[in-house]
This record gives C-alpha cells, sequence and structure tokens, in this order.
C-alpha cells in the first residue's frame, strides 16, 4: 500500500558532508570532522531544497541476498534512527561506501550531503528521514556584494539545488522489510552503481508495484501478438484496452482467471507472458505474486500506454486516445484513387468544446 507522505512540517537537523573522489584517479575521500549545525535562519529553505527532489516518488526498499543487516546502508540509517549520536559515524561510513562502489572510470565524483530529517508526516504519523544527496558538479553564480562603499560583481562555484544528480530519503517505516526508500538518479538506466552497488535497492512487492508490472505485461505481450499477426496501431491499440478492460472490471487479480480470459490459454501467448514475467523477477530479484489486490490509482498510471498515433503520407495523423471504441473505425482501401482509407465515426466534434474550456 502507497505511503501518504508530507514534508510541510519537516526539518532538516543535523548533517554530515563528504568529499568523495575517485580512488582510481587517486582522488581522496574527505568526511565531516563534526556535525554541521544548520542555523535556524536557514533551515526552512535548506529543508526544502533537500526534499524537493523526492515528491512523487515510488518506494523501494533496502536488500541483501544474505541478511538484510548485511546491507551497510541500512545498517548505518537504522542505527542513527535507534540513536542521533550515530549520525557523524555512521554518515561517514556511508561516504567511505559509496567511495568504496566508485569504481568504474564513468563515475563521477562529487559532494555528498547526509541530513538527518524530522517530523516527516507519513500516514498522519511523525516520523524521521535520512537524506542522502550527491552532486556531481559545481557551477558558477553571479553575486553583487557591497566593498568599499560601491557595489561588486564577484564569480563565485557551488552546487545548484535545483540540480543534484543523485540522492535517496530513508524513511523510517517497516524497518523489518527494508524501510521505505525514495531514490532517484539522474543517469537514469545508464547508471546502476547507485541504486543497485551503492543502495541495494529492489522494489516493494505491493498492490501498486504488481498492478503496475502485469498490467504493463499484459499491454506488451497482447501488442507484440498482435504485431506479430500483422495488426497495426489500431488492433495494437484495441488488443492493449483488452487487456486492460480485464484489470478495470475487477478488483483483484488471478493469475490463472488472467491466462483464461485474456490470454485464451493460448500456449504461445502464455509462454511469451511467463517469459516477459521471468524477465521482470530476475530484475527486480524477487517473484511477482499470481494473487493481489488491484489498485485502482495504478491503474490509470498503466491506462495510458493504451492508444498510439496512426501516421500516413498524406501529412494526417490519427491519435488514439485510451477510450478508444474499435468500433468507431473502418478501414479499406479505394480502388478508384487506388489508396488505403480510415473512416471514423462520431457522435459530436468535440474539438470546440475542448478549445472553449482552454480559453475558459
Amino acid at each position: 500500500m502507497s505511503l501518504r507522505i508530507r514534508f510541510n512540517k519537516a526539518h532538516a537537523d543535523g548533517v554530515v558532508l563528504a568529499r568523495v573522489g575517485h580512488p582510481h584517479r587517486d582522488e581522496p575521500l574527505e568526511t565531516s570532522r563534526e556535525i554541521c549545525r544548520i542555523d535556524e535562519a536557514d533551515r526552512e529553505m535548506l529543508t526544502r531544497l533537500f526534499l524537493k527532489p523526492f515528491k512523487n516518488l515510488e518506494a523501494q526498499a533496502f536488500h541483501h541476498h544474505s541478511s538484510l543487516e548485511n546491507n551497510e546502508v541500512y545498517a548505518c540509517t537504522k542505527a542513527v534512527f535507534e540513536s542521533e549520536a550515530e549520525l557523524l559515524a555512521r554518515g561517514c561510513a556511508i561516504a567511505k561506501r559509496l567511495y568504496a562502489k566508485t569504481n568504474h572510470p564513468n563515475i563521477k565524483s562529487g559532494d555528498l550531503c547526509i541530513a538527518l530529517i524530522k517530523d516527516i508526516r507519513i500516514d498522519g504519523e511523525s516520523a524521521q528521514g535520512i537524506c542522502i544527496l550527491k552532486s556531481e558538479k559545481v557551477e558558477p553564480f553571479l553575486s553583487i556584494r557591497e566593498r568599499d562603499g560601491d557595489l561588486q560583481l564577484t564569480t563565485e562555484h557551488g552546487i545548484n539545488p535545483e540540480n543534484i544528480d543523485k540522492g535517496c530519503l530513508v524513511l523510517d517505516r517497516d524497518v523489518d522489510s527494508g524501510y521505505h526508500v525514495l531514490t532517484f538518479d539522474r543517469a537514469g538506466g545508464q547508471s546502476q552503481f547507485w541504486m543497485r552497488d551503492f543502495l541495494s535497492l529492489r522494489p516493494i512487492s505491493d498492490e501498486s508495484f504488481l498492478t503496475n508490472q502485469y498490467a504493463g505485461l499484459a499491454v506488451d505481450v497482447l501488442q507484440e501478438q498482435e504485431e506479430h499477426e500483422g495488426g497495426g496501431v489500431p488492433e495494437r491499440a484495441a488488443a492493449a484496452k483488452r487487456a486492460m478492460d480485464y484489470f478495470d472490471n475487477r478488483e483483484h487479480f488471478s493469475m490463472q482467471e488472467f491466462e483464461e480470459e485474456v490470454l485464451r490459454k493460448d500456449p504461445e501467448m502464455v509462454a511469451k507472458f511467463q517469459e516477459h514475467k521471468a524477465r521482470i523477477e530476475e530484475e527486480s530479484g524477487q517473484a511477482l505474486k499470481e494473487s493481489f489486490d488491484i489498485s485502482r490509482k495504478d491503474l490509470n498510471r498503466a491506462m495510458r500506454r493504451v492508444g498510439g498515433v496512426m501516421k500516413f503520407d498524406t501529412g494526417v495523423e490519427i491519435r488514439l486516445l485510451p477510450d478508444f471504441q474499435e468500433s468507431a473505425m473502418e478501414r479499406g482501401f479505394d480502388d478508384e484513387k487506388g489508396m488505403d482509407y480510415v473512416k471514423v465515426y462520431y457522435h459530436s466534434d468535440a474539438a470546440p468544446r475542448a478549445a472553449a474550456l482552454a480559453t475558459g
């Protein structure tokens, strides 16, 4: 179940800083000798900047192939949650782990900030969090200052808080399951070292995750099958909609029922679906449950994948929305013109109303 997280009353308390070089380039690791305390005047602004990147992210959890306690970042954050006095030592230990994992030539050195955050609201209750941010570049900025009775323009270099490269926020919830961890990496799929090698995360296998995965699988498999059989954009969109209709009309997912009603017990489609499912299980490091309650919120997200765009060599495009009705479209061939055609049936033109809403 997704958590309701609010940052409006949160505030940063202590901060551990580090400069993480690249060991293969003989760049050192420098860490704080003392906790950096935040001035009251700067607390609200810094807290807002620390937490801004973590809105609307899907939670993951720490894991380790042998024992959760062997995940170093998990063990460090757990120690800090149990005793604030551990922040400096454990923060430096986290920086050392990141330095040790910086073993690929493409990984950049950077500045690390580890902050203890208090009064995060999770499902209406107060909780702590540990924020880890890494910035891999400094940017120039201008400053106008008064000097000797006049104004002077100076150039300095610093971290742009709007362009933090990597980060994670560990929330003090579900400790025995690896906590709830919000994370991002601007490098995207190009780099796995932050989430996999450094943090060792995996998705939380809840209704939200399962609905997303199975709905996406259903759409992909049915569209691939339709494409394999020579279907175009409308046929693939219709196949995707049929897959989503199964989820939309039910509160609970059953793998057996899904294979019967959506895959129609077709051996080829079932095999392809199981192949895709096995790939996701390997990537996430855990088996997907075959029975769960469907998350309506995440189903709405998955619906955005349904549809498509038909593009023609005559400069015309037809965009198919998720609620596209296959029966409202007819395709054929005009012998006189020697061209294919598409005929669309409709009750009313929605464009004028849409324009009115846009200008209203």
